[in-house]
């Protein structure tokens, strides 16, 4: 489940999420499709504009694209989902560790939630 991104693209990718998240901060989930297997979901990544701001309003910032560069996986486009395959498990919070651990080396530097 890869995707080949050049070098360019991945760099310019993490700059933007880097921009955009600190340690501690919040992504939020939006489950977009489930096969009919259940072995494979889209989901998109969210954060705010006002940071952790989802009841206050903030701006919603889809980081599909960005994501998808940075962990190597296959993105239908901004607000459609990355592809996140298995089951079993949270696969909100696997795609959120795995993003936080490629960022900051560290996979529970940020949190999730499902919207």
């Amino acid at each position: 489940m890869s995707k080949k991104y050049s070098k360019e693209e991945v760099e310019k990718a993490r700059t933007r999420l880097l921009e955009l998240l600190k340690p501690g901060d919040k992504v939020y989930c939006i489950l977009r499709h489930v096969s009919r297997s259940g072995m494979m979901r889209l989901i998109s990544p969210v954060v705010f504009s006002k940071g952790d701001a989802f009841y206050k309003g903030g701006e919603a910032i889809h980081l599909d694209n960005p994501v998808a560069a940075v962990l190597g996986w296959p993105s239908k486009g901004t607000g459609e989902g990355i592809r996140v395959d298995g089951c079993g498990m949270d696969m909100g919070f696997h795609l959120v560790y795995s993003l936080s651990y490629a960022l900051f080396n560290d996979g529970y530097a940020l949190k999730n939630e499902w919207i």
